[in-house]
């Protein structure tokens, strides 16, 4: 993890990768929790035994949002920026799900810093961030927030 403490040593990133969080592993009740929370019941999410025989991943998976609520436990072991009031999520541009997350697949997120400017004493960093899937090539999601 990296600390920042300024907004002059934030900016001294731009453009490079911040890090990378642990692992993460999504279970079947993390994905039946968020689907209690959001109210999507889809049974490619949360019925095991059909997902079996009808399913392309031959299991459940992820919430595509599931795993996009994930960025702020991943960014909180990737960087650690004193000397803020707060971190607000200011916008989501340019996500695109590149593959389903099958349950119990470990799951973590890589960030570079994009750009970064200061507003009158509020600092607005743009990250673009990557869920990567262990084993896979291929990563869940790419995106700028």
């Amino acid at each position: 993890m990296i600390i920042i403490k300024s907004y002059e040593e934030f900016e001294s990133y731009l453009d490079q990768e911040l890090g990378v969080s642990s692992w993460h592993k999504i279970t079947q009740d993390q994905i039946d929790n968020f689907a209690k929370a959001t109210l999507d019941h889809q049974w490619i999410h949360v019925d095991p035994e059909r997902a079996k025989t009808e399913s392309p991943f031959k299991a459940t998976i992820a919430h595509g949002y599931l795993t996009l609520s994930l960025v702020p436990y991943f960014w909180k072991q990737v960087a650690d920026v004193q000397n803020l009031a707060m971190e607000v999520n200011y916008g989501l541009e340019q996500l695109k799900f590149g593959q389903a997350v099958v349950v119990d697949s470990e799951v973590r997120c890589r960030v570079w810093l994009k750009s970064i400017i200061n507003l009158r004493s509020i600092t607005k960093a743009n990250l673009f961030i990557q869920l990567e899937i262990k084993g896979q090539k291929k990563p869940a999601f790419t995106g700028n927030v």
